[in-house]
């Protein structure tokens, strides 16, 4: 009994140094209202930006981020209205406006999005944070009619016309850009409302601005040692929200298209919000692919666990349901790896062809349209942000949303490993050093 209670009480010490270093070393990630642009994709560095593609509307220093948040509003010391981390019982929407660089013309910043080595940071900064749309706290007030929950009218006519504000501010937005694309990113632990607009903006602004850019903020960023669960439990709490979203998006005709950004806690949002999705939509008769109309799922160094990936998931034929799923997984991930301490659970983000079984593999490999992306050498000290960081996955994620297509195929074409299991080099879509010039000729004595 004696040992048993030394073994628990050293489990808990290695869970609180993990914990402590976990926030420490993600700490990084509660930004500021100002941070530098990422390193330019390598599929760019030296080569064109895709100007050419861009409507002339949007060929400017900003991003007009269309948000949908349940986090807390409030107004700083300066009187700027800004979201924080604590929880909202009411979605709201509205027009989060980040500039990239700082009163510099748009050549200059097609210049930069073509330049491997700057001569000087690019920052990114947040100009307005405008909220024009807030739904009704929930859960809705009901009443028990014949056996059957009943919403409360006014409530109801209130939720209803918050629908029809975003559904409106969407159907404009799609309309002024003439595309039937959205692009949603859908932010991890420890990021504040801020970042979680930058992030879009770079992802958006990279893919050559294809689509609306959408940044769903749910309340993380928390802080503090413990803030890791505190997220975990509010990635639980935001879940009807984002249902209560993505339901009005499969009602909104106008967007055909629709791709999924996530990262880290991120993913398991939305895997969890639209795995009850998938089950409504099915057990009404109706194909989750065409309700949804999500053409990729993107999931970044997901913090998820394996186990519950396996039978939450897969299980539940969750695959189906997407045009195409892209999972970037690296071993050398240092915030999965304390994750997985602590949660005692293997980290799908982490996932390798070797830890898997050949059932588990022959499974994987039935599933045609997912494809797990291993990352050689991810750059950063906590290797965690690769996606947004490393100018080879960055370029990889670019290629996916502009030109779509398989892992092997010509846009792509990164290195099999076995079935649907891919791997992506340091170098990747690198172009090589040009050679140096000639001497000049000697002139004629």
């Amino acid at each position: 009994m004696a040992q048993e209670g030394a073994e628990a009480m050293t489990s808990i010490a290695h869970a609180g140094r993990a914990a402590a270093f976990l926030f420490a070393a993600l700490v990084i990630a509660g930004c500021s209202s100002v941070r530098p642009l990422v390193a330019t994709p390598n599929l760019f560095a030296g080569a064109r930006y895709p100007e050419s593609e861009i409507p002339p509307a949007l060929k400017t220093p900003f991003a007009d981020i269309l948000y949908v948040t349940d986090r807390r509003a409030f107004t700083d010391k300066d009187g700027r209205f800004n979201y924080d981390a604590r929880r909202s019982r009411s979605l709201a929407f509205g027009a989060a406006v980040v500039e990239i660089g700082r009163d510099n013309p748009w050549n200059f910043l097609v210049a930069a999005s073509e330049t491997a080595e700057r001569k000087k940071k690019i920052p990114l900064t947040m100009r307005s944070v405008a909220e024009s749309g807030r739904y009704p706290e929930t859960p809705l007030p009901f009443a028990i009619v014949a056996g059957r929950p009943e919403t409360a009218p006014e409530a109801l006519r209130l939720h209803d016309a918050a629908d029809a504000a975003l559904q409106g501010e969407i159907r404009r937005r799609l309309a002024a850009q003439g595309t039937d694309e959205l692009l949603i990113f859908v932010p991890g632990f420890n990021t504040p409302f801020d970042e979680a607009a930058f992030i879009a903006a770079e992802i958006w602004h990279f893919a050559g601005r294809r689509g609306v850019p959408v940044v769903y903020s749910w309340p993380s960023g928390s802080g503090g040692m413990f803030g890791y669960f505190t997220d975990r439990e509010s990635g639980e709490f935001t879940i009807y929200h984002l249902k209560d979203f993505i339901r009005l998006l499969s009602a909104t005709p106008e967007a055909r298209r629709i791709n999924i950004i996530t990262h880290s806690r991120g993913s398991d949002v939305v895997t969890s919000a639209m795995r009850e999705l998938v089950i409504e939509a099915r057990a009404a008769g109706r194909q989750p692919r065409e309700e949804f109309r999500i053409d990729n799922l993107i999931m970044a160094a997901p913090d998820l666990d394996f186990g519950i990936v396996e039978q939450r998931l897969i299980a539940e034929r969750f695959g189906a349901a997407f045009g195409r799923i892209t999972v970037y997984a690296t071993e050398k991930d240092g915030a999965l790896r304390i994750s997985q301490t602590l949660m005692k659970g293997e980290r799908f983000g982490r996932i390798r062809l070797e830890d898997l079984s050949e059932t588990d593999i022959e499974i994987f490999a039935a599933m045609r349209n997912v494809n797990f992306i291993n990352v050689e050498d991810p750059v950063g000290f906590v290797g965690h942000s690769y996606f947004r960081k490393d100018p080879a996955v960055l370029s990889d994620i670019v290629t996916l949303l502009r030109q779509g297509g398989a892992p092997d195929g010509p846009y792509r074409a990164l290195a099999p490993m076995k079935h649907n299991f891919w791997r992506l080099p340091k170098d990747y879509m690198s172009r090589p050093a040009a050679a140096p010039a000639p001497a000049p000729a000697s002139a004629p004595r």
